[in-house]
């Protein structure tokens, strides 16, 4: 693994990226560019590890809960650190919550309830597998659906190079050790496909 050491200026602002939003190649020198790039490839080494524990996951939630998940986080966008963890998401009835709740006792660690939106909640559940934090989201059916469709939308619409420059961005933040400005930087892609979504990181994985 390259070490990516930044002990000098860099032909990127930093500052100036994180107050407009978005990061983009114009934001980048040739030279900051090329080692973002490298950077961005030498994480996609770990994608083949990590998809394959991610298959997992889902069929063990699938056995668990009888629903299908879905990829809600950093791998499923091509976003992920090398210590990412993976956080799957299902739709799952608010008036059956109990039901989960008692299918997950014992297997999954419950995280609480967080708000999704500005009227709906889900709940986050925490399991290991095969030394793999795994987060678990269960949301209403209806926000689900809209989560997919900004998952397909991310996929379509955001660009490799896009991909590259946020990921930069994400991995300077957490090298500096700029926890806080890590944690809402994550937040800015799905902010941008689905603006409605509060989706607030869970305290104890903000660093993650």
């Amino acid at each position: 693994m390259v070490a990516f050491v930044h002990t000098h200026p860099t032909g990127l602002d930093i500052e100036a990226v994180i107050a407009k939003g978005w990061a983009e190649r114009s934001d980048f020198s040739d030279d900051e560019f090329a080692r973002a790039s490298a950077f961005y490839a030498s994480m996609r080494e770990h994608d083949a590890r990590l998809l394959a524990a991610r298959a997992k996951a889902a069929s063990v939630i699938g056995t668990w809960t009888g629903r299908e998940p879905r990829d809600v986080g950093s791998l499923g966008t091509r976003l992920n650190l090398e210590s990412s963890d993976l956080d799957l998401g299902i739709g799952f009835p608010v008036e059956d919550r109990e039901q989960l709740m008692a299918a997950l006792d014992g297997k999954a660690a419950f995280l609480g309830e967080r708000r999704t939106s500005f009227s709906t909640t889900r709940l986050v559940f925490s399991f290991e597998l095969d030394g793999i934090e795994v987060d678990l989201s269960a949301l209403t059916e209806q926000d689900f659906t809209v989560a997919c469709r900004m998952l397909d939308q991310i996929a379509e619409g955001m660009s490799e190079e896009e991909r590259i420059c946020h990921l930069w961005i994400k991995h300077r933040l957490r090298e500096a050790g700029r926890l806080e400005d890590y944690a809402a930087w994550k937040l800015v892609v799905y902010a941008r496909f689905c603006p409605e979504f509060n989706w607030v990181p869970i305290p104890e994985k903000a660093a993650s």
